[in-house]
């Protein structure tokens, strides 16, 4: 589905506080050898990544599950939550043995975490075999069998696609798609291509064709930038996170095209906007939340956020929270029902309905186990004494 919704939100300013506390501690709460660790007890399994390019991203989706643990006294359900947490790296070769090892020897009930779509492609067959849950809170690429996996963030391609139709009206010429030759970004930017394409915009690359820049190893990217300088580009469309987010964004303030509206996906999303500076200021950017969201759910989360870390909440750590509070409702009914296994928390999960999220209300939809959900444009502004990523507008509603 898409739909225009242009209806105005008030914005809520969180308040900083305390120091950011990204510590790398593999467990919160006790294990167990014999798996959940007791009747009481719920097992979750989360795989992030905590070393390599997406390391910002990958302790933000950890520090986000444990924020909800933390403020609901470490239970879900009403059961002790017991959280094992594996490194993911930069992909599928460290992130499948990751998930093995939760799933095989540590008996987790529940999967969540992965930040990357080409470790969520490898590890989906062992949580077929295992008949467990996959709840994943980062970008998830389209998946044929879906029984047993759910997002609580976004299919990959809904950032562009939300996005393109607002480009076309705003900028008057072609537009230069680029991003990282990895599945994350083929299927990111596809979702903006393609949906230009269908409102008749026209790309600046050669041949109309996106340009891809080899993850994870490109670090300079002004030789792509003296290239779109060539080309008759009216703005840029890019996806990039992590420490590349901060490598783009910082060459591009530099560079030949700096002066051309840059339009992206997580380029200045989480901490390494502080990193980028005032390189950062003016762009803009497409996600499925804001940190000046003014809703009940996000003044709680934000507050609480605030309250441990010197950042505000980002959608990594609010997807992550979701996770948490989904699988909170969803084991509880489950235990209302019978026992809590796997497959009941996975039949609970199903029958969920609407959930009460710091994003905004929203529901997983029957075709693909996503958000139906708002997107939302932001512009990286002064917002006090530092830069934030500031909610301009609604964009739409995508979800199927």
């Amino acid at each position: 589905m898409f739909f225009d919704i242009p209806r105005p939100r008030r914005r809520f300013r969180p308040v900083g506080a305390a120091a950011l506390a990204l510590g790398l501690a593999a467990v919160t709460g006790c294990s167990s050898d014999s798996g959940s660790g007791g009747d009481d007890t719920v097992k979750i399994g989360l795989v992030a990544s905590l070393s390599g390019t997406y390391e910002p991203v990958g302790t933000e989706l950890r520090a986000g599950f444990e924020l909800y643990l933390d403020t609901h006294d470490n239970n879900l359900g009403g059961r002790k939550a017991e959280l094992v947490v594996a490194d993911e790296g930069d992909g599928p070769p460290t992130a499948l043995p990751a998930a093995t090892k939760l799933v095989k020897k540590d008996k987790v009930d529940v999967l969540t975490g992965l930040v990357s779509g080409g470790s969520v492609n490898a590890v989906l067959p062992l949580v077929e075999q295992a008949k467990i849950p996959f709840l994943g809170s980062n970008a998830r690429p389209p998946v044929k069998d879906i029984e047993y996996v759910w997002t609580t963030s976004f299919l990959s391609d809904e950032p562009g696609k939300a996005i393109a139709p607002y480009v076309k009206e705003k900028v008057d010429g072609p537009v230069y798609a680029i991003g990282p030759d990895y599945q994350g970004g083929y299927d990111e930017l596809r979702g903006f291509t393609e949906e230009f394409k269908r409102v008749k915009g026209k790309l600046a690359n050669p041949g109309g064709k996106t340009t891809w820049t080899p993850f994870p190893k490109t670090t300079n990217f002004m030789p792509y930038f003296a290239e779109i300088a060539k080309t008759d580009a009216k703005a840029v469309y890019c996806f990039y996170a992590g420490k590349a987010a901060i490598d783009f964004a910082k060459q591009y303030a530099q560079s030949d095209i700096a002066d051309l509206p840059l339009y992206t996906a997580f380029v200045t999303e989480g901490s390494v906007l502080q990193a980028q500076g005032d390189a950062a200021k003016g762009i803009y950017s497409v996600l499925n939340y804001a940190a000046d969201l003014d809703n009940e759910a996000n003044r709680t989360f934000a507050a609480d956020w605030t309250a441990e870390h010197d950042t505000q909440p980002t959608t990594y750590a609010m997807a992550s929270y979701d996770a948490a509070a989904v699988l909170d409702k969803a084991i509880a009914d489950a235990a209302k029902k019978g026992d809590v296994t796997p497959q009941t928390i996975n039949k609970a999960i199903e029958g969920l309905g609407q959930i009460d999220s710091p994003r905004g209300a929203w529901e997983f939809s029957d075709k693909a186990h996503a958000p139906v959900q708002t997107w939302y444009l932001r512009q990286v502004r002064p917002d006090g004494s530092q830069l934030a990523n500031v909610m301009v507008q609604d964009l739409a509603t995508l979800g199927s």
